[in-house]
C-alpha cells in the first residue's frame, strides 16, 4: 500500500471539491443555515403562553394568584372571562392555550388554610405543550402556597389544580404525533419521486430524446408530475387505514376535507420536487436538494415544536412551508372533527404555493431544455 499515492489522491479530491463553487456552497452554506433554524426553532420551552382567566371569586387570594400569573414569563393573560360560554370559543379557535377557572370561595378557603380549587382547561391537541404548560402552572402554584404561608404565618394552604384536556382527553402523545407523520411520509415519497424524475433522464442520457418528441415542455412536466401525485394518494390512503385501524386514533372529521388537503399538499410538494429536478443534473444532486428542503420543512412545520415558540422572523418563514398547513388540516380533521369550512384558511395558501411552484418549475424545465 502506497501511502504517498493515497495522500496525493485525497489531496486532489479536496482541491477538486474546493475549486467547484457549487460544492463549496453545499458544504458550507446549508449546514450553517440549518443550524441557525434548528437553534432558534427547535425548542420545547414555552414563553408568553396566551391564557384566559375566569375569576369567580374576586377575593384577595385570587387577585394575588392572578398577579403571580401576570408576573410569570411563561404566561400572558390575554383575556378576562366573565361567563362560562366564553371558554369554548377561546380554546376552539386557538386564541389561548389554557383557561384558569378560579372557583367561588377560593379566597375564603385559602384564608382558612385549606384547599382552594382551580380548574385548568387546556388545549390538548399538542399534548407535549399542554403538559409543559400544566407543569409551569403547578410550579407557580407551589410558589404561591409558600409565599402565602410565609406572609400570613399559617400552614396547610394548598392551591388544588384540576386539569381538563380538550380534544385529547387522555393526553396521548401519539394522537398528536402519528397524524403528523402522515404529512412527513407522503412529503418524502412525493418529493423524491418527482425530484429524481428529470435528473434520472439526464443521467441516463435519455433526456435529449424528450427534446425531439412532439410533446411540449408543459406536457412533459405534467407527465412527470402525475406519478408522484398518484403514489402520494395511494400511500396516504394506506397510512390512514393504519392510523385508524392499528393505532386506533379517532378520525372525527370529514374524510373528504382531509383528501382535499392531501391533494393540495401533494400538488405543492410536486411543484417543489420538479423545481429541484429541473435544476439537478444528476440523481445525487436531486437527492441532496430534496434533503436540503425536507429537513427545514419538518422543523418549520410545527411537527414537534410549536411555531408560536419560534422567533418572529422564523415564524414568517413557516408561511412558505406547505407542510405547516397540511399538519393543521390533518390534526384538525382527526382531533377536532373539522370539515371544509373550518379549513379554508389552510387550503388557499397551499393552492397558491402549488400554482407558484408548478409555474416556476415549468419555467425552469423549459429554460433547461432549450
Amino acid at each position: 500500500m502506497n501511502i504517498a499515492q493515497i495522500i496525493a489522491l485525497a489531496k486532489k479530491e479536496f482541491l477538486a471539491l474546493l475549486r467547484d463553487s457549487r460544492s463549496r456552497m453545499v458544504l458550507i452554506a446549508p449546514p450553517i443555515f440549518q443550524m441557525l433554524i434548528f437553534g432558534f426553532a427547535a425548542s420545547y420551552d414555552i414563553n408568553n403562553v396566551p391564557i384566559a382567566v375566569y375569576n369567580q371569586d374576586q377575593g384577595v387570594a385570587s387577585r394575588e394568584y392572578i398577579s403571580k400569573l401576570n408576573g410569570s414569563p411563561n404566561f400572558e393573560i390575554t383575556t378576562i372571562i366573565a361567563k362560562n360560554a366564553e371558554i369554548a370559543p377561546l380554546i376552539n379557535n386557538r386564541e389561548v392555550l389554557l383557561v384558569v377557572n378560579i372557583e367561588p370561595n377560593f379566597s375564603d378557603h385559602i384564608a382558612q388554610g385549606s384547599s382552594g380549587g382551580i380548574q385548568v382547561i387546556l388545549d390538548g391537541r399538542n399534548s407535549n405543550t399542554a403538559s409543559i404548560a400544566m407543569n409551569y402552572l403547578a410550579t407557580l402554584s407551589i410558589a404561591f402556597n409558600q409565599k402565602w404561608n410565609e406572609d400570613h404565618g399559617i400552614t396547610g394552604t394548598n392551591v388544588a389544580l384540576s386539569g381538563r384536556y380538550w380534544f385529547n382527553e387522555n393526553l396521548q402523545s401519539r394522537w398528536f404525533i402519528i397524524p403528523g407523520i402522515l404529512g412527513m411520509l407522503i412529503l418524502v415519497v412525493t418529493l423524491l419521486v418527482t425530484a429524481l424524475s428529470v435528473a434520472r433522464e439526464r443521467e441516463a442520457g435519455t433526456f435529449d430524446q424528450l427534446l425531439v418528441t412532439p410533446m411540449r415542455p408543459v406536457e412533459i412536466l405534467i407527465g412527470k408530475a402525475i406519478p408522484g401525485i398518484v403514489v402520494g394518494i395511494i400511500e396516504a390512503t394506506i397510512i390512514l387505514v393504519v392510523i385508524v385501524q392499528l393505532f386506533e386514533i379517532p378520525l372525527r372529521g370529514d374524510i373528504g376535507a382531509l383528501y382535499l388537503g392531501i391533494v393540495l399538499f401533494l400538488l405543492s410538494a410536486t411543484g417543489v420536487g420538479l423545481m429541484i429536478s429541473a435544476i439537478s443534473v444528476t440523481q445525487q444532486q436531486a437527492i441532496l436538494g430534496a434533503f436540503l428542503f425536507l429537513v427545514p420543512a419538518v422543523i418549520l412545520s410545527g411537527f414537534s415544536t410549536p411555531i408560536a415558540n419560534m422567533p418572529e422572523v422564523i415564524q414568517w418563514l413557516t408561511y412558505l412551508n406547505p407542510l405547516r398547513y397540511f399538519l393543521i388540516i390533518v390534526r384538525g380533521v382527526f382531533l377536532e372533527g373539522n370539515s371544509y369550512g373550518l379549513l379554508i384558511d389552510q387550503y388557499w395558501p397551499m393552492l397558491i404555493i402549488s400554482i407558484v411552484s408548478l409555474m416556476f418549475s415549468g419555467w425552469l424545465f423549459k429554460h433547461r431544455m432549450y
